[in-house]
């Protein structure tokens, strides 16, 4: 056992093969009773030792709506204090490792800190400390109504990097090297912390896998909280809301979000502009210089719909009326289209309008942030094709390679038994040295568009992979 001082109280970790693990940390105060719909509160100090052995509770959640929940895994862990974090970490007498701070993703609505995918001991092993943070999710979280700050999960994200500012250095890290991210909906917070004055400072890089770096329009979240506020019997205002059970409103929020899909952001959470949080887009912010200093390591997978579109069989629903019906909806340039078809000729228009909604709402902005922005920017494009269900290179493929992880359980599920693992070596590779350095190993951005392309094989660094797509968005 190793015991650590932090400012509010002593911690008990527990030595792991890889180093020292401490689980469960409080960063805020429970966001329950008169914190509850509030930005986050401090945590009150505690007497004696708190045992840091096991994971913290989960913010309220259910599973993934069939059939993703046979895919993606989640966990669920009861109690009211929600806002904590993990720390793995190699030593704690150093106090100079680099640190890399993980958002889970799960659509703002799913996801916990706890999932074994996120296990950490594979990046302490390699030098780096590794902290991963719950933060609230859903209505709690996201959901936009009178009464209560928006962005409140994002909030949380901001106080859990001020935890690890004040008190990284004890746990063995550098609180001057310090790297943020995320994927999918982690993705998109991260990106939503570029743009957030209160960040500044906080975090010296940022890593953004396969997640929309965009805020949701204000009018389309207010009418999703109002919705799931209906389906409780209840105003949608903090007050009101507060009456409510968060298993209840949990509840509700499923039986409305799970009429969404990938291919618009209704019934779904986001951030919003917010002068208190993040008061622009965080395209815009990059375009304006803001967090000019930080460098970014950013990409996706190049199947990332299938994910969906497969289990669902949205492949074999899709023929040429709903595509174009979909297209339009979606107000798709014509030429956006042909492009497409064009370029993925012989595929399934289910393939096509998913790789059409899917680029919309990650590759093209993310692109855009790295033609903008002024620090080094690293990309590349995930483009190994698991074997499981023809999923393909999906969504969420590449978190068991990112984490050195493939004989977890929830990778196994995804990427099966057989993965690569000259592919972990070589992603988690680049994943340590670019929280260590900013710099994973391949050529930052420029004209040329140099992009990695982790294909199991010799993954190249390719000029400008997706030229005729992107120019079609331009």
């Amino acid at each position: 056992m190793t015991i650590v001082q932090t400012s509010k109280g002593r911690v008990r970790g527990e030595e792991i093969a890889a180093g020292i693990r401490f689980l469960g940390i409080p960063y805020a105060a429970p966001p329950v009773g008169e914190n509850r719909f509030r930005a986050p509160a401090p945590v009150q100090p505690w007497e004696g030792e708190r045992d840091a052995t096991g994971f913290g509770p989960t913010a309220p959640k259910l599973p993934y709506a069939p059939p993703i929940d046979t895919i993606l895994g989640d966990t669920t862990i009861p109690g009211d204090e929600w806002l904590n974090l993990n720390v793995w970490t190699p030593g704690t007498d150093a106090g100079t490792y680099p640190v890399l701070v993980w958002i889970h993703g799960g659509a703002l609505r799913n996801g916990s800190s706890s999932q074994p995918i996120y296990d950490g001991s594979a990046f302490a092993r390699d030098g780096v400390v590794f902290v991963s943070i719950n933060y609230r999710l859903g209505m709690e979280g996201f959901g936009v109504f009178d009464g209560a700050p928006p962005n409140r999960g994002l909030l949380d994200a901001i106080a859990a990097l001020e935890w690890v500012r004040d008190e990284i250095a004890a746990f063995g890290g550098d609180p001057a090297r310090v790297t943020v991210g995320g994927q999918s909906a982690g993705a998109n917070i991260t990106a939503a912390l570029l743009a957030a004055p209160r960040a500044r400072g906080l975090f010296h890089g940022a890593v953004l896998q396969s997640g929309p770096p965009l805020l949701q329009d204000e009018k389309a979240a207010r009418t999703t909280a109002a919705n799931i506020a209906k389906e409780v019997g209840v105003a949608p205002s903090a007050e009101a809301l507060a009456a409510v059970d968060p298993t209840t409103l949990v509840e509700a929020q499923f039986a409305y979000t799970r009429r969404g899909n990938p291919l618009s952001s209704t019934a779904a959470f986001g951030m919003i502009a917010d002068p208190d949080s993040v008061p622009i887009e965080p395209v815009e912010a990059v375009q304006r210089g803001e967090a000019a200093s930080v460098p970014v390591l950013l990409g996706a997978t190049t199947e990332e719909h299938k994910l969906w579109f497969v289990p669902t069989r949205m492949n074999d629903k899709i023929g040429r009326f709903v595509f174009w019906a979909a297209g339009k909806k979606a107000k798709i340039p014509k030429k956006v289209v042909r492009a497409y078809r064009e370029a993925l000729a012989g595929q399934p228009l289910g393939d096509v309008l998913g790789s059409i909604a899917l680029d919309k709402a990650i590759r093209m902005p993310s692109l855009t942030i790295a033609d903008a922005h002024r620090a080094p920017v690293h990309v590349y494009d995930f483009d190994w094709k698991t074997p499981v269900m023809g999923l393909g290179a999906c969504h969420a493929l590449e978190l068991g390679f990112v984490f050195d992880n493939l004989s977890c359980g929830e990778s196994v599920t995804i990427a099966g038994a057989e993965a690569p693992q000259h592919l972990a070596d070589q992603m988690h590779g680049a994943w340590v040295s670019f929280a260590a350095s900013g710099d994973p190993g391949w050529p930052a951005w420029d004209s040329s568009r140099p992009t990695r392309v982790f294909d199991g094989a010799a993954s190249p660094v390719v000029p400008d992979p997706r030229a005729v797509l992107r120019a079609a968005w331009a």
